[in-house]
């Protein structure tokens, strides 16, 4: 829990909340890395129960995209388990949305990395992005 609400704190402008009548339906950590500066690395993806299969995650992605300080962000990367079905679709989702390739490699490996205790983790890039429109709420906020 410390980790992410110093994600969320630290960097809040690629952190993003959904929720509904009080209560949390979802949440997208992420952050710039310092050597990539054009990309946005997504570290975690949460959406609750109740708000699933919605397009919640892809909705979330987007709103992050659309903020002012992520207009030079031409590239999503992310790691995904290969057994997590749900979060390929979206981000193939999102991909598809944005006219962007997606494109997966081996990252970090279960038994080199993790010893064993967790799965392989793949490394996927979506983009290069196309470079957002201006919308009516990226006007407002450059005000």
């Amino acid at each position: 829990l410390y980790c992410n609400l110093l994600q969320c704190t630290h960097f809040a402008g690629t952190c993003i909340i959904a929720s509904r009548d009080g209560e949390i339906d979802g949440w997208i950590s992420g952050y710039r890395p310092p050597d990539q500066p054009e990309a946005l690395f997504v570290w975690q993806v949460a959406v609750h129960e109740r708000a699933r299969g919605a397009g919640l995650g892809v909705a979330m992605l987007e709103a992050l995209f659309e903020r002012n300080d992520m207009s030079d962000a031409r590239w999503l990367k992310t790691s995904v388990t290969p057994s997590n079905r749900a979060s390929l679709r979206m981000f193939k989702k999102f991909a598809a949305k944005r006219g962007a390739p997606m494109r997966r490699e081996p990252w970090f490996d279960a038994a080199a990395h993790f010893g064993g205790r967790h799965e392989s983790e793949d490394l996927y890039s979506l983009g290069p992005l196309p470079i957002p429109m201006p919308t009516q709420s990226t006007r407002k906020e450059s005000r």
